[in-house]
């Protein structure tokens, strides 16, 4: 792909070679334009892959379509997409290349709560506007003390997903009251998202009445686990949650399944994709995650995006935070498009552009194909929506559809 490597005060923009993942750009929109990048950042190889390259590709789509339609005029849009392999140091290094890079104006991502919290002082370092399609910790945009008192640590950082203090609630009010559980037995992977999500379930399925039948953790890696099913099965336990990714949780319920113990495995929406099903096979039969909004392939407004990522046979799973992906770079492209009418028709230059995207951001308003997408005081989402999923006859079906109130 390329990107430019001039600021966007010199007006004088020279195209250069970069070594990020190729930009599938369709050409369009005004030949004569500037051109302006949006970041991404999520795992594009190894674990979690599969969910980061429907963010990856999600946005891809939003700068498509922007650059066919000229929603700015003058304006080019292209993509520079890192991978941050889920791990925090990468992603830090990955926001410094983003705001290093003059001509980017905005970054999508991460996937991982967890490596989030390495970027958010990079970008905010920079004034730079960050928006997560996909985490869910509630620190990210409340503080550590969220629970009790509500602090928002960083401006620049805002999410098209909701948070965990409502998957995790939702999820445990489902296993209860829906599926008439009554002993939960919870892992967790260690993870940022993973342990957050884990014990607002555990709190909150106590509070509606259930019973913790035992804790446990492991590692992201991991292969074996032999002893957690003992662990398991010991403790009577009709319900298994578990807070992390599917690239544990696939093995932990083929391992369980075979040794027996036939209860449901639930998670979180790191847990919701394609993925799960082929490894785990006939052993996800039955499983359960909670994902953010609604299912992307019943909505209207997602049909076109749902015929262009086949089309283009796009690797990774769209359905996970494509669609919300795709309406986070939306939102910078709007706001960019805000920018430079508030500026008498110029795009402000350098990095007042950048300031000017973060107000954009915040005052944002629009119909996305996820949703409706505008940000509260906090930058978390005012799209409340939450899916339960199953899986049914090899493929993931929702369940039920509602919102849910973690007060």
């Amino acid at each position: 792909m390329v990107i430019l490597t001039s600021v966007l005060t010199t007006g004088a923009l020279t195209l250069t070679a970069c070594g990020s993942r190729d930009n599938d750009s369709d050409k369009g929109g005004d030949s004569g334009s500037t051109t302006i990048t949006i970041g991404v950042d999520a795992p594009l190889s190894g674990e979690n892959s599969t969910t980061g390259l429907g963010i990856q590709y999600g946005v891809q789509i939003a700068v498509d379509d922007a650059n066919k339609k000229n929603t700015v005029p003058g304006v080019k849009f292209a993509v520079k997409a890192l991978d941050d392999k889920a791990q925090p140091a990468n992603g830090q290094q990955n926001a410094t290349a983003l705001v290093g890079d003059k001509t980017v104006v905005g970054a999508v991502g991460p996937l991982n709560s967890g490596v989030a919290q390495s970027m958010q002082q990079v970008f905010a370092s920079a004034n730079m506007v960050q928006i997560s399609p996909s985490n869910t910790n509630p620190t990210l945009t409340q503080g550590k003390d969220w629970q009790t008192k509500k602090t928002r640590p960083y401006k620049t950082y805002f999410r098209t997903a909701t948070t965990d203090a409502l998957q995790g609630g939702f999820a445990a009010d489902y296993a209860y009251n829906g599926l008439k559980k009554k002993k939960a037995f919870v892992v967790d992977d260690k993870q940022t998202y993973g342990a957050g999500l884990a014990k607002i379930f555990n709190d909150t399925f106590k509070k509606v009445g259930g019973k913790i039948a035992g804790t446990d953790h492991v590692n992201t890696g991991d292969k074996d686990f032999g002893s957690l099913v003992t662990k398991i099965k010991n403790s009577g336990a009709d319900i298994l949650y578990y807070g992390g990714q599917y690239d544990e949780s696939e093995l932990i319920t083929k391992q369980l399944k075979d040794a027996g113990v036939k209860i449901p495995l639930m998670g979180g929406d790191g847990m919701y994709a394609t993925t799960y099903i082929q490894t785990a096979g006939k052993a996800a039969e039955g499983d359960l995650a909670t994902a953010v909004g609604v299912p992307v392939d019943t909505l209207p407004a997602a049909k076109t995006f749902v015929e262009t990522y086949k089309a283009k046979g796009y690797k990774g799973d769209y359905g996970a935070y494509g669609a919300y992906a795709y309406d986070a770079a939306t939102a910078i492209i709007n706001a960019v498009k805000a920018a430079k009418e508030a500026n008498g028709g110029k795009l402000p230059s350098g990095n007042d552009l950048r300031a000017k995207v973060v107000e954009g951001v915040q005052k944002i308003d629009f119909e996305g194909i996820s949703g409706h997408i505008s940000f509260d005081e906090f930058g978390d989402t005012t799209n409340k929506q939450l899916t339960v999923y199953q899986v049914e006859k090899g493929a993931w079906k929702a369940v039920k559809t509602g919102t849910y109130n973690a007060s």
